[in-house]
């Protein structure tokens, strides 16, 4: 059984709109009790058969003389089967094509026939075309047999009128069915725009606390590193130089500040006030100087090389120039913590026609190799996004290397 729902159209005013909303609770009732309204359709026709049956079958008739229980035999064969025109309605065209050939042929000529009409527009709902192609053979024989035996007046007067309304059915049934067809394809692109709605919400959501465990990660673990190495200078300088060691704490009293201005900036688009998150700037390149300054006062002697991007090259994008200062950060605070003492640090920035190469190296003999933590694949997640590569590795003359290749826009990927 096929239900729909008739969505209300809010521009609909007057008559139409409570018709829409009658013909609205009809459905919604047919949907919920579809035996009972079935009964009910079934009782009224086979009330009003039988009331034809009791005389006024006569008046339409070829041959007054058919015994009446045959003509209330027929009136039941042609109405009762209507209980089950939804569920098998093949099954009841067939008992009442029955009913209606001995209808014409024996001369009753009930109009109870075009009963018919109804589990034939069941079939164009709800069958196959093969199945409507076989039933509409069901119905043309009572017609034929009825103009050959009564011959009184044309053909087209006694079979075409009949055919035709037939057809009318059918075509009525195929609007119904083109349209119910057409409203479930709508809903269940609905639905799937609907989930697939869903899995954006869920993979943005994802890609943005992937997005937040990098930033913290290169924030927090660079920031700490740098406070780690500070206090233990602080530690051996306050023996023998008091100055230095105030200098020591008052870097790391700054260093923490912006670790925490940081963290609050990053972590203010989760909130679920109002208040709007702060908007300071991403770093770029313009901010390496400060970096590699902070990390120098870490104790990392750091070498800044940056070589002039030629005049005709366009301006990296700002997501570019994040990416090369997270991923400068991220070596060195690696090399804060594992190059070992009185390592020294090198970052050389070349810019070509191609590609912007960024090169991280130091000469400490401590070095590890890349292991399961968050910073490398941070890197070459960032270096992704991008199209670009991410290499490390160990120097032949010892050391570490980290270098960073974006292509420029406009290259080959």
């Amino acid at each position: 059984m096929i239900t729909e729902e008739i969505p209300q159209p809010t521009g609909t005013t007057g008559p139409s709109r409570q018709v829409q909303r009658l013909i609205a609770r009809v459905r919604a009732s047919d949907a919920r009790r579809p035996r009972l309204w079935d009964a009910a359709l079934t009782a009224g026709w086979t009330v009003a058969a039988l009331v034809d049956a009791a005389g006024g079958w006569r008046t339409t008739a070829h041959d007054p003389s058919v015994p009446t229980w045959l003509v209330v035999t027929l009136s039941l064969a042609l109405s009762l089967p209507l209980f089950w025109r939804r569920s098998h309605p093949t099954t009841a065209l067939a008992v009442m094509a029955a009913a209606a050939f001995v209808s014409e042929a024996s001369g009753a000529s009930l109009q109870a026939a075009y009963l018919q009409t109804l589990p034939l527009f069941h079939i164009v709902l709800s069958r196959p075309t093969r199945t409507l192609l076989l039933s509409l053979a069901l119905t043309p024989p009572p017609l034929v047999v009825s103009a050959i035996r009564f011959p009184s007046g044309s053909w087209d007067q006694r079979v075409l009128p009949t055919l035709w309304a037939y057809a009318l059915v059918e075509l009525l049934g195929i609007v119904v069915r083109s349209r119910r067809e057409h409203t479930a394809g709508l809903v269940d692109r609905a639905r799937r725009l609907e989930i697939e709605r869903d899995q954006e919400v869920r993979l943005a959501a994802a890609a943005e606390r992937t997005r937040i465990a990098r930033e913290m990660h290169d924030i927090v673990g660079h920031h700490l590193s740098v406070i780690t190495g500070l206090a233990d200078g602080g530690r051996y300088a306050a023996a023998r130089n008091p100055e230095r060691a105030t200098q020591a704490l008052d870097a790391i009293g700054t260093t923490g500040r912006e670790a925490l201005t940081e963290l609050r900036r990053l972590l203010g688009v989760l909130r679920d006030d109002d208040q709007e998150a702060a908007r300071d700037p991403q770093p770029t390149l313009a901010d390496l100087d400060s970096l590699i300054t902070g990390v120098r006062k870490a104790g990392l002697p750091v070498h800044l090389d940056a070589r002039p991007a030629p005049a005709t090259a366009p301006p990296l994008p700002p997501g570019a120039q994040l990416t090369i200062y997270r991923v400068v950060q991220e070596a060195l605070t690696n090399t804060l913590k594992h190059a070992g003492a009185g390592a020294t640090a090198r970052v050389t920035l070349t810019y070509a026609p191609e590609e912007t190469r960024t090169e991280i190296t130091d000469d400490g003999t401590a070095s590890t190799t890349p292991g399961q933590g968050q910073g490398l694949v941070g890197m070459r997640e960032r270096a992704a996004l991008y199209d670009g590569t991410l290499e490390t590795g160990p120097l032949p003359t010892g050391g570490w290397a980290v270098t960073l290749r974006l292509p420029r826009e406009g290259s080959p990927s």
